[in-house]
Order: structure tokens, then sequence, then C-alpha cells
């Protein structure tokens, strides 16, 4: 069966299934489809299942010809009925990872799709999940749920790996297509099938390793490096303001260095569905180990109080001028959690917002990528960077980067300007300046 699937997937004969059409399992269902293979997109939105098949994109890092190209050559179709699951000889489960309130994995969406796939199970077919969790995922709870749904055996009757989502939002160097891959299969041969399935559609490296649970901690360790490099640089970030030393200059000046050190910047927090919520499958895990996960937590307490330190910053600077925060006027540049992207999952400037208002403070915001933003049951709406708008507030706030602004106007415009990215490198700004 190995052996026969593998042909299909070389003579591009293979049908695909894609469980989760977000911003990791979209972009994967459009690259396959790109490949030459027929794929069918699953979700339980119907919204997203509609606009799928029209060919209206609502994924910025895929471009909005390739999707309509792809439907319209009956490539590629959505659908919420899993009964076509028995159309697929490999599925890959896209579907979210979330925390729940306490802070512990929430595999529901996992465990509703490994279900509903295993009902449609049938020998020869792959099942592959690429949806952030914890070592032992895949194993643990993908295959005894599949085996007992479908009275099939993984290794003899279908075939289960593992393949971490690697997706970048905005990141224009590297997307789906070539960015490296790493598989671990539940046996030799499904690590064989799926790697065969991967170099069939991209053009990145595929890496296998010996086991799910090793790519599933290998993912969870590429974004736990980066949430505790980033905690470092925002500590440091703290302690320069307190000694008034510029964080920005001491980082610009340690990456002279050919060797040994990694920039990394601060900033007003972290958002995004990964780097501040997958380390904290790590710590859960840890604790069935009896073990603490002590650097992990510090960085995550860190990265967490970012929103407020931005926050305690605006009064500070409010007060140098004999304002108080409360009816201040605050204008936030940005709402997204990173530049360029419309994305404002877990973004450290909604909370920024949440403590702005417990104080009293008047918001506005503007972002070219959303238009509006509705939390805590109040809507807010963007307003554009006009010189109006930057001189009618008491202090402006660079809170994400986005190439789209005006950065002339805002240098010329802001009578107080305070810059959580360190945009206005370069530039001279006019009124008061202050940066992270």
């Amino acid at each position: 069966m190995a052996e026969q699937l593998m042909v299909k997937f070389h003579a591009k004969r293979a049908v695909i299934g894609v469980v989760g059409l977000g911003y990791v399992g979209l972009p994967l269902a459009v690259e396959k489809a790109k490949a030459g293979f027929e794929v069918i997109g699953f979700d339980v939105q119907e919204s997203k299942v509609d606009m799928v098949n029209e060919g209206v994109n609502y994924i910025g890092d895929i471009v909005d010809e390739d999707l309509r190209t792809m439907v319209e050559e009956g490539r590629l179709k959505a659908t919420s009925d899993y009964s076509f699951m028995s159309h697929v000889d490999a599925v890959a489960i896209c579907v979210p990872t979330p925390l729940d309130v306490y802070q512990q994995p929430d595999t529901s969406y996992v465990e509703r799709s490994t279900i509903e796939i295993g009902k449609y199970l049938r020998p020869g077919m792959l099942v592959i999940l690429e949806s952030t969790t914890y070592p032992g995922t895949t194993e643990q709870l993908v295959k005894p749920t599949l085996e007992k749904v479908s009275g099939l055996q993984c290794g003899r009757d279908f075939f289960l790996a593992y393949s971490p989502e690697r997706v970048d939002p905005g990141n224009k160097s590297y997307n789906t297509k070539n960015t490296p891959k790493v598989v671990g299969g539940v046996t030799d041969n499904c690590t064989r099938v799926a790697s065969t399935m991967y170099r069939a559609v991209l053009d990145g490296e595929v890496h296998e390793v010996s086991s799910p649970a090793v790519a599933e901690m290998e993912k969870i360790f590429e974004n736990t490096f980066r949430n505790i490099n980033i905690a470092l640089a925002n500590e440091m970030a703290i302690l320069c303001n307190r000694m008034g030393i510029n964080v920005w200059e001491v980082i610009d000046a340690a990456k002279t260095k050919p060797y040994g050190f990694m920039a990394f910047y601060p900033g007003p927090g972290l958002g995004g569905h990964c780097i501040p919520i997958d380390p904290f499958y790590l710590t859960w895990k840890a604790r069935e180990y009896n073990y603490h996960t002590r650097l992990i937590e510090l960085a995550g307490e860190i990265n967490n109080s970012m929103p407020e330190f931005v926050v305690e910053r605006i009064s500070h600077i409010l007060n140098e001028d004999k304002k108080s925060l409360k009816d201040s006027k605050v204008f936030l540049l940005g709402l997204s959690y990173k530049k360029d992207i419309d994305d404002y999952r877990e973004s450290p400037v909604v909370k920024i917002i949440e403590e702005l208002e417990k104080r009293g403070a008047n918001i506005m915001y503007s972002d070219p990528y959303i238009s509006r933003c509705e939390h805590q049951g109040r809507v807010y709406n963007t307003i554009p960077v006009t010189a109006a708008n930057l001189k009618k507030a008491d202090i402006t706030v660079i809170t994400t980067d986005h190439s789209g602004f005006n950065y002339d106007l805002i240098r010329r415009s802001a009578p107080v300007l305070f810059d959580t990215r360190n945009a206005m490198k370069g530039k001279e700004v006019l009124g008061k300046y202050y940066l992270l």
C-alpha cells in the first residue's frame, strides 16, 4: 500500500484533503492544487467554504489569482461535508490548537476532526497532523482515535505522521512553498509516504525525524526559542529605559559580532497564534514528568507584561506635559500583532487598549489592514493618519510598524510620538520623541 500511494503522489493522481481552511490550511491547499493535485478543503465555517468555492481569497499570504485559478480549473473545492473524505488518499489536519482559560492545550478541534476522518478512513490512506501541539498528541490522541473509530490499524492499514506548520504571515522570503518541512511518522513507512507527498508539492527540503514526538517537540522548540529571546530583548528594553540607554542602539552594536549573537528586538508585547501560546503546551506537558519549565514561564511573564509597561510609559510621557492619562487622546498606529498583516489574534495592541480604557483614556487607532475591531462588546473603527488626526492627539504611539504608514507625515505632524518599534530610525522627528 505504501508503494502504491507513493506512485500516486509521484504521478499527481492522489486526491488530497485539508481540514481547516485558515492561515495554515488554505495556503497549503492552494500549493497542493498548484502542484497538480486535486484538493478538497474541509471547514466547519460555511462562510469560508463559500468564499473558497467562489474563488474569493481571505488570507494575506495567498495570491488572489492563484486561488481563483485553482478553483476555476477544478483542482480545488471546499466543503463542510466530511463524507467527501471518502474520496481522498491523504489528508492534512490544520485546525486551531488554542489554550483554554487555564492556559492548558485545547485539543478539541483536533479531536473532532480526527473522529470525522476516522469515520471515512480506508486502507491505504495517509493522515498528517500539522497543527502545533504538545509532544505525544499524534501517537497518544490521534492514532488511538483513528483506530477506534475506523477499526483499522496504524502502520498496517493506514499511515500517520506529524509535520508541523511553519507559516510566518507577512514573510516576503519564506512561505508554505519554500520553507523546509519536518516529517515524523509513526512507522518508517508512514514517514516515507508523508515525505513523498511533501516532496511532490513543496520546493523546500523535507527533513525526516524518527518519530512524531520529535517533530512535535521541534516545532515547540522553534517558537520557545523565539519567545525566550524576545523576552530577553524586552527585559533589556525595560532596564535600558531606566538607565537612560537606547536599547535599539545596543542591539545594533551587538549584532556587528559575526558569531555567537542573533538579534531579537523588543516591542509592545507578543501576538499571533504561535509564539505567545506554543510554549505553554510544553509547560503543561512537562508537569506530567514532574518538571517545572522555569525559564519558559518567566519569559512568558516578561512578554505578557509589556502592554502594561507601554501604558506606564504613555502615562509618564503625558505627565511630562502635565497631562493625565485620564481623558487624554491616545492615537495608536497599528492594531495587528506584526507589520503588514491583517491578523490581530492575541495582539498586544488589544491589551494596550484594554489598559488605556481602564484608566479613562480616549482611544483612536489606525491600521491599513484592519478597518474594524470588535473586542469585549466594543467596536473600534480605523481612522486615517492625517495631519489633523495626529495633531489633535495628546500622544501618538507606533504600536505596529506597517510599511504603508506615511512616516514622513507622522514625524512632521505628531506633537508627541512614542515609538515602540523603532520605526522612525534615521528620521528626524520634529515633535517630542520617545523610544521604547
